[in-house]
């Protein structure tokens, strides 16, 4: 299954999923990441599936839901996919929908990449830290990509991208949080000039078991450094749309490998389709396992909890 939701987004509303890329394939292994350590760490860009088939997903989700935004995501580095530029045009040709893109930035000194994007409506790059130095702690890149490359690669994409593009900083408590740390981050922002930026910090379960969020006072003080931003710190609320599940089992099971759940999320989930239970069936199975982070309980797949 390819694309997925509609899922409640902080950022995008109601948005359709779109995963072009195997389970934890990426450039980065950043240590914050709530699918886990990443198995396949790469730069290649690669035809993963057939690319029709990738559009026929999206067209079977769109048929049943009613949503804001069609979101190129990914398990991982979704521009490692070198049909993302097919994918985005013929679904802006096909469904009246925006075309947004989740990513990493990491791979925007490629010509192709850039282009492949240039007809979405909104990217939404990450940019974690200022210096090579936080940039390898905090995001762990593949080693062809250093810190000067990737940044330049989204200031070469603003420059030439007719789009919006909204940038997001992940703060992890005592990496990327300093008053020195965020000032060399805002130097990094000022030579990108992203339309929007977005203030975050980890509300699920991430790949490193020290990780923990960013306290509110250095939030704030985040805020004040990068100035004018979005503060998207807090869990986010709303339903999932589960029309193209054909059981509960299958509906947690398929949102948890890309969105991990609360538990209460999850039990919603169960009430939806009538079949309580299935949380619990699925933790005797050893299918799911309950992860507490931060006071709250998810549900993630067994195999996405690499301690």
């Amino acid at each position: 299954m390819f694309a997925y939701g509609p899922i409640p987004s902080r950022r995008l509303g109601r948005s359709v999923g779109v995963s072009p890329i195997p389970p934890k394939t990426c450039s980065y292994s950043c240590v914050y990441c709530q699918l886990g350590r990443t198995n396949h760490l790469q730069v290649k860009r690669e035809s993963f599936y057939p690319k029709e088939e990738i559009l026929n997903d999206i067209r079977k989700v769109i048929e049943k839901a009613t949503a804001d935004y069609i979101t190129f995501v990914g398990d991982g580095e979704p521009t490692l996919c070198k049909d993302l530029g097919w994918l985005i045009h013929e679904s802006k040709k096909e469904f009246s929908l925006p075309i947004a893109v989740i990513t990493n930035g990491s791979l925007f000194y490629r010509e192709d990449v850039r282009t492949d994007l240039k007809e979405s409506d909104v990217v939404l790059p990450t940019l974690d830290a200022g210096t090579q130095e936080i940039y390898k702690k905090i995001n762990r890149p593949h080693k062809n990509i250093t810190f000067d490359r990737m940044l330049q690669g989204l200031i070469d994409f603003k420059k030439e991208y007719p789009g919006k593009i909204w940038l997001e900083v992940m703060l992890v408590k005592d990496l990327n949080d300093t008053k020195e740390t965020l000032s060399r981050t805002k130097i990094a922002l000022d030579r990108i000039r992203p339309d929007r930026v977005y203030v975050a910090a980890p509300i699920r379960p991430p790949a490193e078991s020290w990780v923990e969020p960013s306290t509110p006072d250095r939030i704030l003080l985040a805020r004040k450094i990068l100035g004018e931003s979005w503060d998207i710190t807090s869990r986010e609320s709303g339903e999932f749309g589960v029309s193209e599940f054909s059981n509960a089992r299958e509906a947690i099971y398929e949102i948890c490998s890309r969105h991990p759940l609360r538990e209460n999320q999850a039990l919603e989930i169960e009430r939806e389709f009538s079949q309580e239970g299935t949380i619990e069936q699925m933790i005797r199975n050893s299918e799911l396992v309950k992860i507490e982070y931060q006071n709250e309980t998810y549900l993630l797949p067994k195999e996405l909890i690499i301690r």
